[in-house]
């Protein structure tokens, strides 16, 4: 379990997304199509049968429904339907890829459900939630790892700011490991 600082935030908003960290009931079905499409899950673990999405949202939902630090849900502002996730958390020391010699540094994931692509959300969640930490947090490594091979990931990180730093082996294929200090992100 990390031990690093994480954003207090409840909720985020930005032009047209609301970041969350309650889950919701309401949240299952998205949820459950983003962890079993292929293509969505194709540069991460692969895609899960419904019955394991299924009992993962349920698992997650009835352990905790309470609101995760540094684990939102992004949703549409106006219908608050379940778009993906985002995740601004400290990286685990036993995971590879890390550019501080203590090995915990923040990092940010992020997951969008393939009818959510394309319109700039993931830019926009990952942008609004790195301006509420920078003005939060003490400024530190920002870290992103991708599967070298995701072209629409790799220009994302791009975009916001980050940094190839090195390229290592894990999950059956190489991954980039993308760095941006926290302060970069003030406002």
């Amino acid at each position: 379990m990390s031990r690093m600082p994480t954003l207090s935030a409840t909720e985020i908003r930005s032009d047209r997304l609301l970041l969350r960290t309650a889950l919701r009931d309401t949240d299952r079905e998205g949820f459950v199509e983003f962890s079993t499409d292929p293509e969505v899950q194709a540069y991460l673990v692969g895609p899960s049968p419904r019955s394991e999405a299924e009992q993962r949202f349920d698992v997650v939902f009835a352990a905790d429904p309470a609101p995760r630090r540094g684990n939102f849900v992004i949703a549409d502002l106006a219908t608050d339907r379940f778009l993906g996730t985002l995740m601004l958390a400290g990286r685990a020391t036993d995971r590879p890829g890390h550019v501080v010699e203590d090995g915990e540094e923040l990092e940010l994931g992020y997951v969008l459900r393939r009818d959510a692509w394309g319109v700039g959300y993931a830019f926009e969640a990952a942008a609004v939630v790195l301006w509420a930490a920078a003005g939060e947090l003490p400024d530190q490594p920002v870290v992103l790892v991708t599967q070298s091979a995701n072209g629409r990931s790799m220009k994302l990180a791009a975009r916001l700011g980050f940094r190839p730093v090195r390229t290592f082996e894990a999950y059956g294929a190489e991954q980039t490991l993308c760095a941006a200090p926290l302060g970069a992100f003030r406002g």
